[in-house]
């Protein structure tokens, strides 16, 4: 089995990286991997579902400080 390690900035192991294939194989033969991937990965989410997530008027209070904000920096 091919493992990649990722490490942080200092060298310290921080994740090992499972070849899809070998993650496979294993949750074939490990049921409780099968549930403990169903419990700890979340649901994939699309932008679509944050849609409408805002008050309209404070959308627009936003985009307004934006836009102001934009201008501030055309002035000099």
């Amino acid at each position: 089995m091919a493992l990649q390690y990722l490490s942080d900035a200092s060298g310290k192991p921080t994740a090992v990286v499972i070849p899809i294939k070998e993650w496979e194989s294993l949750k074939a033969k490990h049921q409780d991997l099968q549930l403990l991937e169903k419990t700890v990965s979340p649901r994939k989410q699309k932008p679509s579902d944050f849609a409408g997530t805002l008050p309209h008027d404070v959308a627009e209070a936003m985009q307004k400080h934006v836009e102001e904000s934009r201008n501030e920096w055309e002035r000099f």
